[in-house]
């Protein structure tokens, strides 16, 4: 489930950082190569320029760089154990809940009056305490989220933007969202995503070993409780279908 937080989150956050990071890659190339560099005589003439080549594009699932690295899957596991005893707690509030919607559909007939208004004013009384508590946990975890997403991008950006200029590219586009959400229309993940390569090369600057393989025959933990948002779960870009 993808977020709508998550998906404004990293639209800002990879704005702010890779124009940070490009700024200071190049803030000082002017003024150390005009230091370096005697003036052009004022007569020489004109340099001609140079047309660039064909810029090369590559695409990266940020999501799935985010969330999929150690470090992500390592503290979205947390986060889930964290919050396992509040998915308890508000999976036994809808469970009362449910059993009293279902005495009304099957009691409520032969109810008197008073009866079955008391009765529905105790289930709507129960169902407004389990939707703030279910809004209260999700504003929670959201806030949790933002933060894990929001930490680990400061420090991958870095990482993106090298693995980029040490492999020619001009250009990196996220692919999270698929056509028509994202301006993206088709792409190749096979030939120009460069997620899987960020990821290998984030974990070994991170240091942060792979979480522990679940033991057999056990499910791994879910990424967030059910009764609150999920965690984004890391798919595989695939190619999006052009408009017939």
């Amino acid at each position: 489930m993808k977020s709508k937080f998550l998906s404004v989150l990293l639209a800002i956050a990879a704005t702010l950082t890779f124009s940070a990071t490009a700024q200071t890659g190049t803030a000082a190339t002017p003024s150390s190569a005009a230091a370096s560099t005697p003036s052009a005589p004022s007569s020489a003439p004109a340099t001609t320029p140079v047309p660039a080549g064909p810029g090369k594009v590559g695409t990266i699932n940020i999501q799935d760089a985010i969330f999929a690295c150690n470090e992500g899957r390592r503290d979205m596991d947390a986060l889930q154990k964290k919050y396992e005893p509040k998915q308890t707690e508000l999976k036994g509030q809808n469970d009362e809940l449910e059993a009293l919607k279902k005495q009304l559909d099957t009691q409520g007939p032969k109810l008197n009056e008073e009866a079955a208004a008391t009765l529905r004013k105790q289930i709507e009384g129960k169902q407004k305490t389990f939707d703030r508590a279910v809004q209260d946990a999700q504003e929670e975890v959201g806030g949790q989220q933002q933060e894990i997403a929001s930490r680990i991008l400061s420090k991958m950006a870095p990482v993106i933007v090298k693995y980029s200029q040490d492999n020619g590219f001009t250009m990196i586009i996220d692919t999270s969202k698929p056509w028509p959400q994202s301006p993206v229309l088709w792409w190749n993940p096979d030939a120009v995503d460069i997620t899987k390569n960020v990821i290998e090369t984030y974990n070994v600057q991170s240091g942060v070993p792979a979480p522990a393989a679940p033991a057999s025959g056990t499910k791994p933990a879910a990424r967030a409780p059910a009764t609150t948002p999920t965690a984004p779960k890391p798919t595989t870009p695939k190619p999006s279908e052009p408009p017939k």
